[in-house]
């Protein structure tokens, strides 16, 4: 291997990444964008996802902007179909898209809990049931990111954390099917990241957090997307149907 493969271990692959637009799902594509790989950035709408995908032009030789609903099971068809023939195949399929509509179980609305089903675990499945075929083809992998709450669970995250709980379900299930084909399927269960929620956090609510943190600190989004890279490059071809959680102790 050279000094330049070793730098840019995805060079010529295609890469996938839903929930682009900002916070991990942007860190992720810009990691994967870094290390050599086209990536289709996939948001809400075409027009949010334009910025990260601009970012990602300036890495490497080929960006997209998409925009889907992503628990919309036929719109997704369409739209993997159309991001592999603009790609040139697929490689590498992130799932990141994510909602929270928080609230106590006994207050929670039906539409709360169906919306945040939909879009964290439906659309999951959505990606990847559209992305298998081609994923075959080039023994791809699949990294899901499911939460630290999926894990643990949550008061006030009912629907949150069934939907994180799913996908780490939905993935063990897959790298079972998809094994044959030399497919990868692994997700990442992260903890606190510096997103826009943990920035609205005052002094006392940050302070209370890091209590139970033994690392006491809340983790970085470039965190995420350096162990999504590690998976998705050559290092991570003989890990399947694993959580990996990025959490800093808190779930011990």
């Amino acid at each position: 291997m050279t000094s330049s493969d070793s730098q840019r271990p995805l060079e010529g692959q295609a890469a996938l990444v839903t929930g682009a637009s900002r916070g991990i799902g942007r860190a992720i594509a810009l990691a994967l964008a870094g290390q050599g790989a086209r990536v289709a950035c996939v948001a809400t709408s075409v027009q949010s996802a334009e910025s990260a995908a601009a970012e990602c032009a300036a890495l490497t030789d080929g960006a997209l902007a998409l925009g889907v609903d992503v628990a919309d099971g036929a719109a997704v068809k369409v739209l993997v179909k159309d991001a592999v023939q603009q790609l040139g195949g697929l490689n590498i399929l992130v799932n990141n898209a994510g909602i929270t509509q928080d609230g106590l179980l006994l207050r929670m609305s039906e539409e709360d809990f169906d919306q945040v089903i939909g879009v964290n675990l439906k659309g999951t499945f959505n990606f990847i049931q559209a992305a298998a075929r081609p994923l075959m083809k080039s023994a791809g992998r699949i990294i899901n990111i499911s939460s630290v709450v999926g894990v643990t669970g949550n008061a006030g995250q009912a629907n949150y954390a069934a939907s994180k709980a799913g996908v780490i379900g939905l993935t063990r299930s897959v790298a079972k099917e998809l094994a044959g084909r030399k497919v990868t399927c692994n997700a990442i269960a992260p903890g606190f990241i510096e997103t826009d929620m943990t920035a609205a956090l005052n002094e006392d609510q940050r302070s209370d957090l890091l209590k139970g943190i033994p690392l006491a600190r809340i983790g970085d989004s470039s965190e995420i997307a350096a162990l999504t890279a590690f998976l998705a490059g050559p290092a991570g071809g003989y890990i399947t149907g694993q959580t990996l959680v990025v959490d800093g102790g808190l779930s011990l």
